[in-house]
């Protein structure tokens, strides 16, 4: 199994401009996810795309490959298939992973790559869950409380393929002891078919709905692999404002580098 990882990098973000090239602990956001992927075993390119020539230009700063694609790319999604069409990519599975994940142990991805070697891998795309255990759930509740669109939760069949995924917790437990509630990571693994044909969708009823791009792919009959995967106590979080990087940092600080 050959895989291209992709990471879509936007310079022009709305709120946060330059956003990839922010300082965590002294290494930038972009270097930061670039090592995480190069640490995976089996990928064989890993690829920054974005619409910025100073992306571009800080990319290489550090030995990474860039491209430059369209501008009007109106997601990672978008861009990680601008990229493959661009490259002319060979590889049996693309990822999208994001250039702001710098929290994302690479075990995660490693778990996506991985996938696609089952014996039993008739899927179009893989995306990972983690179980969340009582005190994690009461925080999802406690979060959804102040921010109702926080957090998003996945259910799967007994192949691990996605039956629905949603901004309410579910499944709604009536008769406890049977499953557990799994939260949804946001990286998706295609296979390159299965990416051309999802970018050539229209947005579909749910997916506009709930606003999450995958249930475009469930509405359309696509397999949504899932893999269960587990942070081994590291703390996941994002940096959407400014005010998140000191909140990342001390993670790090807290629990040290997820690559050497």
């Amino acid at each position: 199994m050959s895989v291209l990882i992709v990471i879509p990098a936007r310079y022009g973000s709305s709120r946060l401009p330059g956003k990839p090239m922010f300082d965590i602990a002294g290494v930038s956001m972009l270097e930061r996810v670039w090592n995480i992927a190069k640490a995976t075993r089996g990928n064989s390119r890993v690829v920054i795309s974005t619409e910025d020539q100073r992306i571009v230009d800080h990319a290489q700063s550090f030995g990474a490959e860039a491209i430059l694609t369209d501008v009007q790319c109106r997601n990672g999604t978008e861009r990680c298939y601008a990229t493959l069409e661009a490259l002319g990519a060979t590889e049996s599975a693309v990822l999208n992973f994001q250039g702001d994940a710098v929290l994302t142990p690479p075990w995660v991805l490693q778990a996506m790559i991985d996938e696609f070697d089952q014996p039993d891998n008739a899927f179009d795309i893989v995306t990972p869950v983690t179980a969340l255990d009582d005190a994690m759930l009461r925080d999802l509740r406690k979060s959804k409380e102040v921010t109702p669109a926080s957090g998003t939760t996945a259910v799967f069949d007994k192949q691990r393929n996605a039956l629905y995924f949603s901004k309410l917790i579910m499944p709604y437990v009536r008769s406890p002891g049977h499953t557990q509630t799994y939260r949804h990571i946001g990286l998706y693994g295609y296979r390159p078919e299965a990416l051309r044909t999802y970018v050539n969708l229209e947005p579909s009823p749910l997916e506009l709905t709930e606003g999450l791009e995958q249930l475009r792919a469930l509405e359309n009959g696509m397999t949504v692999r899932t893999v269960i995967v587990d942070y081994h106590g590291r703390t996941h979080a994002s940096v959407d404002a400014k005010e998140d990087i000191a909140i990342v940092e001390d993670i790090i600080r807290r629990e040290g580098e997820l690559v050497d």
